[in-house]
């Protein structure tokens, strides 16, 4: 195999393992929704918060499948960080509500919630390898 299969390869093995841990982060995200519609009092209620995440996890997925770049690998990093820092906090700290964001703490590690936060740790770190390779030039 050339190096350049061997890099195109490995770069499209990279991309489904970041999408895989999208497809993770939006399908606990969709599961967990209606157990999370808190609303803060005249606000948005968690399960929207969790729709919304759920939402931009598949859309990114897509274009990243679809069409990767530094921009889409980065695009990744963000959604997968924005879940992986929200379960996190939200584990650690009792947030109070903050303006139309309700709090969400929830201080159990079940199965599920330990399976997408490694998910979404795996994925990042995926996703900034994937920044890192679309910057490189192509191996002649």
């Amino acid at each position: 195999m050339s190096p350049v299969a061997a890099r195109f390869r490995g770069e499209v093995l990279l991309r489904v393992g970041v999408a895989a841990a999208l497809a993770v982060d939006a399908v606990v995200h969709i599961a967990l929704a209606p157990r999370m519609e808190i609303a803060a009092p005249g606000g948005i209620g968690g399960g929207l918060l969790f729709q919304a995440q759920a939402g931009a996890a598949i859309v990114v997925a897509v274009v990243l499948l679809v069409r990767p770049s530094r921009l889409t690998y980065a695009l990744a990093g963000l959604v997968l960080l924005s879940a992986l820092a929200a379960v996190l906090l939200y584990a650690l700290v009792n947030v109070p509500a903050l303006g139309p964001i309700p709090s969400m703490y929830d201080p159990q590690w079940y199965p599920l919630k330990v399976f997408t936060a490694v998910a979404e740790a795996v994925g990042l770190l995926l996703a900034g390898v994937g920044y890192v390779l679309c910057s490189r030039p192509a191996i002649s």
